[in-house]
């Protein structure tokens, strides 16, 4: 990147996968890159938003000592920064008398200084972000100057509200704006942007938009890895003055990357995105959700259903298959083919599988129950000790074995309740929450793409949960292609039953639908933390009361 003295500055883009709560590490990994960094000739390097505590931070930003620890580590690893500068994230005390105690800040080291440099402006709160919850809006804009270049440094969301870009702007300033007015001539923005499906031409565009309108040159770089629900995909970039795209990191994986924009072509355009990227997602939620809570097995219960299939698969691209075991645990009612597709599946992933017949164990329920409830069928009462027999024995794998249980329910279900507490709802992580049925299905085909990994015959059976003779999905919801866009609509797009309606859907269908969705709100409280992959994910970033009465909806 060329300034008026003609001058180049070369600037790593350290796009790394740092550990929520864990300093020590991430200051490990910070001074790596640094040393890297300098053995490949950079003058700057640029990490990620609170590099140091790792995103989101929550509450641990309750403990002074946490915030303490912080501090440290940022003076020293400022230490380390003897032949190269770079631009960290970290905690920062306010050391005011008013307001909230801390900034979301990120800090220019060099020559063992640390000198903060930028302190978050923008602080969002809607969806799954609740970062007024402890940090105090930043007032420093001006930029500073590195290398004869006057730097404009911003967090995440400071870049996020550009006029000219965004039909609403949720903020009444424009922070980027307010550093081109000071003089900045180079922009760099720090993130932890997480991932969502179908957004990366919104973000690249709105980036080169941004570096277009103010005629600078622009870097961005973007948190990877998974920390609990939010999954970050990386994907740092570099813009030219134009708005050309000069350089653009992977997806999904760790990178560093030297970049010198004077000497690099624009770029053709960005990777395609497809469903693949939402399995690159998925398998990395797990992956890291597994390691930073230290597990190394994980085990899926396999029904011979579609959801199951794609768990498993998933785990085993996680994890490789000598860490996952599938568990078939068939019923009188469970058909030949739940089981023999079960063991096929096993069989193709090269898993650990084992069969435990529930009948004795079910039976012995409605023995016990007799006295209270009655002889006989208890209709859906006995449909659930099935499931709940079942999660107790994968629980008690889970337990024995120290094998993380993987849910397998999908985010159609879950929305309407068409599950079980403490059944198929039992379980360490959601790996398909926030996947609707008809993208298990693509996510199917495309695990599918090179081989048959998962057998075609679980792809083509209807869909059952298999807990009364003959039961089938569509006994209780409507066809999942008529389902799942009204889930979307409402829980996605926050639309009313009478706008969906109106775009031509069945009334009856979509006033049920939407009746399902707030009454199983208790059920999706209690469920395990799922991945998010779309806009609105049940969890965090769905906060529902569950004792609503009578809404209009």
């Amino acid at each position: 990147m060329a300034g008026s003295s003609g001058r180049t500055l070369r600037i790593a883009l350290a796009q790394i996968n740092t550990v929520t709560g864990d300093i020590d590490s991430n200051a490990k990994k910070v001074v790596q890159t640094l040393e890297h960094a300098a053995a490949a000739g950079a003058d700057l390097v640029v990490f990620p938003e609170l590099t140091l505590t790792g995103y989101p931070p929550r509450d641990l930003l309750d403990l002074p000592a946490f915030v303490d620890r912080n501090m440290q580590a940022l003076a020293e690893v400022a230490l380390q920064a003897k032949d190269v500068a770079a631009i960290v994230g970290h905690v920062e005390p306010t050391h005011a008398s008013e307001g909230k105690a801390l900034y979301n800040s990120a800090s220019l080291i060099h020559q063992g200084v640390a000198t903060a440099v930028c302190r978050k402006a923008l602080l969002p709160t809607y969806d799954v972000f609740d970062e007024a919850r402890h940090f105090q809006p930043g007032t420093l804009h001006a930029p500073h100057r590195f290398r004869e270049w006057p730097i404009g440094v911003s967090i995440c969301e400071d870049l996020w509200n550009d006029a000219l870009y965004h039909s609403r702007r949720l903020y009444d300033v424009d922070p980027i704006e307010r550093q081109v007015a000071s003089g900045a001539e180079l922009l760099i923005n720090i993130s932890a942007a997480p991932f969502r499906a179908g957004r990366r031409s919104f973000k690249s565009d709105m980036f080169a938009a941004t570096a277009r309108r103010h005629e600078r040159p622009l870097v961005t770089v973007n948190l990877v890895g998974g920390n609990d629900s939010l999954i970050f995909d990386g994907g740092s970039s570099a813009f030219d003055a134009a708005g050309n795209l000069v350089h653009q990191a992977p997806f999904f994986d760790e990178s560093f990357t030297v970049i010198d924009a004077a000497h690099l072509p624009p770029r053709t355009g960005l990777p395609e995105e497809n469903i693949g990227d939402v399995h690159r997602a998925l398998v990395l939620g797990i992956r890291d959700y597994m390691r930073k809570c230290g597990f190394s097995r994980a085990v899926v219960g396999l029904s011979g259903g579609i959801d199951s299939a794609v768990t498993c698969a998933l785990a085993v691209d996680a994890l490789g298959p000598g860490s996952v075991m599938g568990v078939t645990m068939p019923s009188e009612v469970s058909s030949r083919g739940s089981v023999d597709d079960s063991a096929e599946l096993a069989r193709r992933l090269d898993i650990d599988f084992v069969k435990i017949p529930i009948r004795r164990v079910v039976d012995s329920f409605g023995a016990a129950l007799a006295p209270v409830l009655g002889e006989g069928d208890l209709g859906v009462a006995s449909e659930n000790i099935q499931a709940r027999t079942r999660g107790n024995l994968l629980m008690a794998i889970s337990n024995r074995t120290g094998a993380l249980l993987l849910s397998t329910g999908n985010k159609s279900e879950i929305a309407v309740g068409y599950c079980t507490l403490y059944g198929d709802m039992a379980g360490g992580l959601a790996v398909l929450s926030d996947v609707p049925k008809t993208m298990v299905y693509d996510l199917a085909r495309h695990i599918n793409r090179h081989r048959e990994v998962i057998p075609q015959v679980i792809l083509d059976k209807e869909p059952s949960a298999e807990l009364r003779p003959g039961q089938r999905d569509t006994d209780s919801l409507p066809p999942y292609d008529i389902l799942d866009p009204i889930i979307r609509m409402h829980v996605e797009q926050h639309l009313p039953a009478r706008d969906i309606i109106a775009q031509g859907y069945d009334a009856e269908t979509v006033q049920r639908v939407v009746r399902m969705i707030t009454r199983a709100e208790y059920k999706r409280r209690q469920m395990a933390p799922g991945l998010r992959v779309t806009s609105k994910a049940f969890g965090e970033g769905w906060r529902m009361p569950i004792a609503v009465g009578k809404m209009v909806l």
